[in-house]
């Protein structure tokens, strides 16, 4: 029983900063990397199991991703040593902005909201993010996504906080993200359409982008 649960749970939901992502199919969340999910269960991480709360999943640029348990799971906030906000354990939001410190010493003006919140919908598309501090591009504008953005999943009724993930790979007709809290899926892969000088990464939750 236990197991057709979290099979329900996974075909329609993945995660944010402090709730969870509705998606119209499950197969984001399938296709995540088969490796990680194999590594993953010889370290016999369980999903109910909260003492592996912190185990290293994966890592992208030296900048570790960490397993969270439960997705709704939240172990307290977690702030640099000069006060910078990087957000609540492990949530998809806190791997984000602990990336952007790492990899690019950036800190965003504005250090909270929920992932949706990232994607500042009053651009029109593409501009530069003042709470974010980045550059924004609009999914489907003129810019090609590259290794490192910030990508934005919108909420909707079943998720009113988004998520968000850093793009991995870019090839010519998909993207490979790289996420936390999203029990052990640590990367999902996404169609890339190119067209009269537009790019449209396949999936309609995708708001854009943000670039250091």
């Amino acid at each position: 029983m236990r197991f057709i649960l979290l099979a329900l749970f996974f075909s329609t939901f993945h995660c944010n900063i402090d709730g969870l992502l509705f998606t119209s199919k499950g197969d984001k969340i399938v296709n995540a990397s088969k490796t990680k999910k194999s590594s993953n269960r010889k370290k016999g991480i369980s999903f109910y199991d909260n003492t592996n709360v912190g185990q290293v999943l994966d890592e992208l640029d030296g900048v570790k991703v960490y397993f969270n348990g439960p997705i709704t799971n939240v172990n307290g906030r977690n702030t640099t040593p000069d006060g910078y906000n990087l957000g609540l354990k492990y949530q998809c939001v806190e791997f984000v902005k602990r990336y952007y410190y790492e990899h690019y010493n950036h800190k965003m003006p504005n250090s909270y909201g929920h992932a949706k919140e990232f994607y500042n919908k009053d651009l029109g598309g593409r501009g530069f993010n003042k709470e974010r501090g980045l550059q924004q591009y609009a999914n489907g504008g003129k810019s090609m996504p590259m290794k490192g953005d910030l990508v934005v999943f919108g909420g909707k009724d079943t998720n009113i906080f988004g998520h968000v993930g850093i793009i991995s790979k870019v090839r010519n007709d998909h993207i490979e993200i790289i996420q936390q809290n999203v029990a052990k899926h640590t990367r999902a892969q996404y169609g890339l359409k190119h067209h009269n000088g537009h790019y449209y990464i396949d999936d309609a939750d995708i708001l854009g982008w943000l670039r250091h």
